[in-house]
This record gives structure tokens, sequence and C-alpha cells, in this order.
């Protein structure tokens, strides 16, 4: 990838120790992974490092521990769950530095795999302190980070190595630029974004930018009431920061000068109560009854939102249109996401989408794995949709 020093650039890496940084902060319900995707994201690198004979050394982090090391955010039954993704065996080191954590590193074969405990089980960790990443460097030759999802923090782990040992980026970190250098950094044209969620005041950043750099913006989920009533509509019992008015109208206004059009809900979903199957009807966006909430978009917004879709060459996708954890408040993020995936298999569009509650409708729309790409990066995507420089990214750079 242009610009960032990839595994094709490493060279001879046979017996070689490898300290890669990997996002292993996955699920765990009494004991066990209950979610391997961020496991199974990593594993080609691992495989290609350990074939080519390095000593491939996992740093992680797990969880927030607040007082150093402790066994609910230990990452040992993590390297269990990390062999079984792998198929083969992964050694666990009981500290990250120090004699702990040498004495595993001196004891590998070449090609063999070693996770060393919890890097927050220091404090030094997240406050970058050289002193501490001097001690992780002290492990490896090489340094390589494949944690995307973490390059937005400048921690000893995550950018602080790469100032100590030879960086390269991993093959998901790869995959990760790569993709997002086709959603916004230099992409076909046009391009649209769907922004959807709670609220406008965790995504103000993200929406100032986007509407700079996007055709056209689709605004759907619970913010787009905020839009709506700073238009002027009457939304009843919607959830709503009525507060954020001006801020509204302001990207509004930037969206008019840069050229980049706002498509807002043209009818909605309405129920009294928020519970799943709770009575509902669709009513024009205009006449939303007093002690009615919007939980979704209608039928006529859909197909507006559909038509954009195959205007777009490219489609960026962050945040459900409605409340699509309950039925049948999903009907709209399902269509409109199997739509998007239906371009995309057909060669017509490349979608890139990001985001916890994005994810997790993909996957409830069953179509996640027909999107171009969907990042598994909450903060750090949204930092990146934001405009952001990202300081684990920035550092690798040749």
């Amino acid at each position: 990838m242009a610009g960032f020093k990839t595994l094709d650039d490493i060279g001879a890496v046979g017996g070689k120790r490898v300290l890669v940084r990997v996002d292993l902060n996955v699920p765990v319900a009494d004991g066990k992974v209950t979610d391997a995707t961020r496991i199974e994201r990593i594993a080609p690198t691992i495989a290609e490092l350990s074939k080519k004979g390095a000593k491939v050394i996992l740093l992680a982090h797990f969880g927030r521990p607040k007082d150093g090391p402790s066994g609910e955010f230990s990452l040992e039954p993590i390297a269990r769950a990390t062999a079984q993704v792998l198929g083969r065996p992964v050694g666990f080191a009981a500290d990250c530095i120090g004699d702990k954590a040498a004495e595993a590193v001196a004891a590998m074969k070449d090609g063999d795999v070693l996770l060393l405990e919890n890097t927050r089980f220091h404090k030094a960790e997240e406050k970058n302190e050289p002193a501490f990443t001097e001690k992780l460097a002290a492990n490896g030759d090489i340094y390589v980070n494949d944690a995307f999802s973490a390059a937005h923090r400048a921690h000893a782990s995550t950018e602080g190595l790469a100032r100590h040992l030879p960086a390269y980026a991993g093959r998901t970190m790869q995959a990760e630029l790569d993709a997002l250098e086709k959603g916004l950094g230099n992409p076909v044209r046009p391009v649209v974004a769907i922004v959807g969620g709670a609220k406008v005041s965790t995504k103000i950043d993200l929406l100032m930018n986007l509407v700079k750099k996007v055709d056209a913006l689709v605004i759907g989920g619970g913010m787009a009431n905020t839009f709506l009533a700073a238009r002027g509509t009457d939304v009843g019992k919607s959830l709503c920061e009525h507060d954020l008015a001006g801020t509204a109208k302001q990207i509004m206004i930037e969206a008019a000068e840069a050229g980049c059009a706002i498509i807002l809900p043209a009818d909605g979903v309405v129920a009294r109560e928020f519970k799943a199957g709770a009575p509902s009807e669709t009513v024009a966006i205009s006449d939303v009854p007093a002690d009615g909430m919007i939980l979704d978009v209608g039928a006529k917004t859909v197909q507006s939102v559909n038509d954009w879709i195959d205007r777009a060459a490219t489609l960026v996708w962050n945040g459900p249109l409605g409340a699509f954890e309950i039925e049948p408040f999903d009907r709209a993020t399902v269509a409109a996401a199997k739509h998007a995936a239906a371009r995309t298999k057909a060669g017509k569009l490349v979608s890139v989408a990001g985001g916890g509650d994005t994810v997790a409708a993909l996957n409830h729309a069953g179509v996640a794995d027909d999107f171009t790409y969907v990042s598994t990066a909450g903060g750090a995507f949204l930092e990146w949709m934001e405009g952001k420089p990202l300081p684990g990214v920035e550092v690798l750079k040749r």
C-alpha cells in the first residue's frame, strides 16, 4: 500500500523476534471467548510470519484494568482461543516485560507463537512512557502493528514501539487502510454516506467532516429527529436533542456550501412505546402525532436511500437507520443494507462500513460478508471518519 510499510517490505524474518501488536479485546463469558472475529482477523499475519520462521510475539490489551494485574483481565484464556483459531500451540507469558517475558521469548523456536500478558497491567503503557517502551522493545527485533482498532491511541505498544524498532503494518491493518482509502481517502465518486445512531452530539465532528467529502449524506436514526426539529418539524415524543438545533443548522449550511445533498426522512414508523412488537404506523414526517415516537424510517425514505445507493460508486456507512435492535423497527436498516450488499456483489459499489452498532446491524441483516469492507474498529474507525490523524498509523508512514 502506498505510504505505509507492510509485510511485503519486511525482508527475511527467519529467526527474528517479531513483536506483533494485535487486538484481542474480545468478549469473554465464563472464561470462554464468545466471538472470535478479531482473532480470525489477525490469523493471516501470524500465520505468514510464523511460516517464514519468525518468532511471533503477540502484544495486546484486554479491558480496562484499573489497579495492575488481575485475573479478570488476564489474556491467558485468550491464548487458548487464539491457539484454536490458528490450529497451532500459542505459548503464554505472565507479563509483557521483565524476566517472565524474557524467559518465555528465549525459549521460543523459529515459527513459535507466544502471547504476552495484558500490556495495560502497566500504567506506563497508556502513558507511552519511554522506559516502559524500551522494556517492551527488548523482546523484539521488528515491530508489526496489526491493531488498527487501537491505532487512535498513542500508547507504548501502539505508537512508542514503532519509534524503537523497524515498523510495519500487518495484513489486517493493511486491509483496513486500503479499505478506508477507497472509502474516503481517494474514493470513486459519487460518494454517499449513511450516518445513523441515537445522538448528533456524539457525531458532530464526523458530520462536519463528511459534508466536505461526500456528495450526499443520508441521516437516519434518532439523530435525524434533531435535524428535522431544527427544520421546524414537530417530532412528537421522539428522541431529539433540541439544544443542538443550531449545530444541525450549521451542518446543513456547510453541506449546502460544499454541494453535499442532505437526505432526511420523508416518512417515519411511529409507535407510542419503545418495545418489541409495539403497535406502529407509518406516517408522513409532517404528521407525527404529539404522543408518537419515530422509531424507524418508512418505506418512502427507504426507497429514497436505495435510489442514492444506486447512484453511488462508493458508500460509507456508520450507524443504523432505526432502532434495529427490536422488531419491527429493523426493517429500514435491513432493507437498505441488503440493497447495498446486492449492488456491491454486482460489482457496482464499493461499500465500507464500521462502528459497533453498524457491524451488529449488518450481521442482523445477514449481509456483513457481502460489503467490500466492514471495520470492527469502533473508536479508530470513527476518528478516521472525522478526519483525525491516528497516532498508530502516522508512525508507520514511510
